[in-house]
């Protein structure tokens, strides 16, 4: 199996969780990026004044799987930050994100398939994207209340059924 590390930005909570998750699976590291300035408003806009540097030594890993939320329809600055400034310590980098938008709403302006080409196109070492939308642990009556996806998170309760699923075969692909 491939030498893996896991990287991941996380303001909620449920790409943290999604993070470890992966790393206990596969068995690898897991560093956090922090942002300089941890700014909400200011992330979402892309305004960042970059992340502390990591402490891993990025070189060493054969594949980096990049872990970390969609905003309004933005590979969103501490994600994009590390692409950018490590792009040339990445031999192969994987995109997961757990996110609001749906299978449904994918190529949507605010969905994951529009960041999944941004990431492509930046990237080109990029191998896969996937997304784990959190509305698959939303009750179905509910999964077109904006607010009740926005306030789930990822959590041992609910990472079950289809997005386990997902998850599931994910972990799969990446130890094939």
């Amino acid at each position: 199996m491939k030498k893996t590390i896991v990287i991941y930005y996380s303001n909620n909570g449920s790409n943290r969780f999604l993070a470890h998750k992966i790393a206990e699976r596969l068995q690898c590291d897991i560093e956090e990026i922090r942002p300089i300035f941890n700014a909400h408003l200011l992330l979402v806009f892309g305004l960042s004044p970059g992340n502390k540097k990591v402490k891993s030594n990025l070189a060493a890993y054969d594949r980096i799987i990049l872990c970390g939320p969609i905003w309004m329809g933005k590979f969103i600055s501490p994600l994009k930050d590390f692409a950018i400034k490590y792009h040339d310590k990445i031999k192969e980098l994987v995109f997961i994100t757990c996110c609001a938008s749906s299978f449904k709403m994918k190529d949507e302006k605010f969905g994951h398939g529009h960041v999944f080409r941004q990431v492509r196109e930046l990237t080109k070492n990029c191998t896969h994207c996937e997304a784990l939308p959190v509305t698959l642990v939303v009750p179905e009556e509910k999964r077109e209340d904006s607010q009740v996806v926005m306030s789930t998170r990822l959590n041992e309760a609910n990472f079950t059924g289809e997005i386990l699923q997902l998850f599931d075969g994910f972990i799969k692909r990446m130890r094939a």
